[in-house]
């Protein structure tokens, strides 16, 4: 586990300036999820949540934001109107972030379906502020892989925490 954390923390260091002003390619597209603490908090969010709600959640809510955030990023890049975006992406940081501090247990399917409805939002607001030369396949690939990774390393995190509480004062 000490391993993953420490390849994820490189690879969120080793972008520089150059790399993330790419503009157009899977830079572009990996770094995105990086620069708008909204969608980080809520990515974290999400894979910690799964780690605490455990079992299968732990995969299931990061692979259903996956999912509909690809459905919501396709329905961006192609011009088709979502209402209300950014106040289901602000409601994700609050929602997601408030299930967590109050421990909020729910059955997964429920779970996912909350999930899926803000990573709706989420990847349509990434279809639409992608760059206009950008491959939308390869910018596509690039949000997906980081959105993963930050899924990742809200998982580890909350892991971590829930070891150090269990572990013997």
């Amino acid at each position: 586990m000490k391993r993953t954390a420490l390849i994820a923390t490189l690879t969120l260091l080793s972008a520089t300036p150059a790399f993330a002003h790419a503009g157009h390619g899977i830079a572009s597209g990996f770094l995105h999820p990086f620069l708008g603490w909204d969608h980080l908090l809520a990515m974290l969010a999400v894979g910690a949540w799964g780690a605490t709600l455990g079992g299968r959640a732990i995969w299931v809510m990061p692979a259903t934001f996956l999912s509909m955030m690809i459905v919501g990023g396709l329905s961006g890049m192609a011009g088709i109107e979502l209402p209300f975006v950014e106040t289901m992406i602000l409601a994700s940081v609050l929602v997601l972030a408030g299930f967590l501090v109050a421990r909020v247990k729910m059955p997964v399917w429920s779970g996912m379906a909350i999930v899926g409805l803000f990573a709706l939002a989420h990847g349509h607001a990434h279809g639409t502020e992608m760059p206009e030369l950008a491959n939308a396949w390869v910018y596509g690939a690039g949000f997906v892989a980081a959105t993963s990774l930050i899924h990742a390393l809200g998982a580890i995190a909350a892991q971590a925490v829930m070891k150090a509480k269990s572990a013997p004062a």
